[in-house]
Order: C-alpha cells, then structure tokens, then sequence
C-alpha cells in the first residue's frame, strides 16, 4: 500500500530531517510512527502526502510514484494534520461537501457517510455552524469526518488523537480498527505511547531522521514497554 524507499530530506541551511528511510506499510497494518520533536516525522507524512518535495528516494502508493503520479496517488490517501487548517468561513456541512466534490462522491453516498460518521462522533448537530465557532477539538472531528468520506484506502494522520477527549479518542481507535479490517492501512506519528503500544500491530523508531527499530509491535518491545524501548533506543547518552 505504501512504500517508502531510502527517503531522504534536507532543508535550507543543512539540515538533514530524514535520512535514507524505508519504511512499508501494507493494507490492514495500523503503523505508529514514534520519535522526539524534531525526528523526522512530520517530514517523512509531508512527503508521503506529496505536500513535501524531496530530494532522495522515492515513495509509492499502490504503487504509484508520489512524485510521477501525485495526483493518482492523493485520489487513495487522505491526510490529517496535527493542526487541521480549516475553511472558516464556511460551515461544517459546506466543508464536507467541498471535500465530497473534489474527491467526486456521489450526493446520496456522501449524505449516507457524512451523517453516520458526525452521528458517531458527536458533531451532527453542529454541522450547520461556522467553522470559525468551532473549538479545537470540534475541529478536529470535522477533519476526521473530510479524511474519511472518500473511503481512503490509506490514512496518514499526524498527533491524531491531540485534542479528541476520551470519548472520540475511543471512537477513532475503533474506526481505525474498522478501517484496517476492510483493508485500509494506516500510518499515524504520536507521542501516546501506551496507545501506540495497545493500538498498532507495526512500530517504526525514527531518531534525528533515521530509522532505529521497525516491525512487529511485540517484536520490536521485546519483554519490555514501548516507553522503556523508545527511552533506551533514543538516549543520547
């Protein structure tokens, strides 16, 4: 589904934020992407999304070349931020109507999707709102629901449960579940790591750009705790 290959990604002024990354993510797998601020992460999402250039590698989606093909490959993805960057001025519903036409959903499978998956997570009735009244959080459901209305057969999602409450951080984790049965893939960077342990089946490591440790959640933790894994593989000292 998708596979990134020797990714490689340096800004302005040297830096080098991702370096020679592969990584493959296959339909069903729930993927956590751990690290520190400032491993990597949200570069390597950027770049799987083609919203980042890059100057080494390349990365596949159903394997498509992000850079050959951007736009065959964004019809399959779908891709939340850790800071979803919404229309404000436009309503709930308007939003989602507007993610519905770009990605060509029809009006009566929209209206089906859309109303199931705001029922679900508790933004039915405020659909009609602006956007700009909205608080983080609702915000936040508002891009999960956008995220999910074209059945993407992958979800890229960075910090994904920052600002859900406990109610609709246990609504994502069994949609995620749900998704990933009907053979979804999901690769997803975050810092809970008791949910990454509890809720992903692959575990990549990422460290000042490089990959340290990926596979089997089970395999990579060992006999210990992902927190006592992820503290020993990145210690500094």
């Amino acid at each position: 589904m998708l596979r990134i290959e020797s990714l490689s990604k340096t800004y302005k002024g040297g830096k080098r934020a991702v370096d020679n990354l592969s990584l493959h993510i296959e339909p069903g797998d729930i993927y956590g992407f751990i690290g520190h601020n400032g491993a990597g992460k949200t570069t390597t999402l950027l770049a799987c999304t083609g919203i980042l250039d890059f100057e080494q590698g390349n990365i596949y989606i159903s394997g498509k070349s992000i850079k050959d093909q951007p736009v065959e490959c964004k019809k399959e993805i779908a891709f939340i931020p850790d800071n979803p960057d919404l229309y404000e001025y436009l309503t709930g519903i308007q939003y989602l109507n507007f993610i519905c036409d770009i990605f060509e959903v029809s009006k009566s499978t929209r209206s089906e999707r859309i109303e199931k998956y705001a029922e679900v997570l508790e933004l039915l009735d405020n659909l009609g709102d602006l956007i700009s009244s909205y608080s983080h959080g609702m915000k936040q459901k508002l891009a999960l629901i956008s995220a999910l209305v074209h059945s993407p057969k992958l979800l890229i999602l960075d910090e994904p449960f920052v600002g859900l409450d406990p109610k609709s951080s246990h609504t994502l984790k069994q949609m995620m579940h749900q998704m990933c049965e009907n053979g979804c893939a999901i690769f997803f960077s975050t810092h809970v790591l008791d949910v990454a342990e509890k809720l992903c089946n692959k575990i990549a490591i990422i460290k000042n750009g490089q990959l340290i440790a990926s596979g089997e959640t089970d395999e990579v933790r060992g006999k210990l705790s992902l927190e006592e894994v992820f503290l020993e593989m990145t210690d500094d000292e």
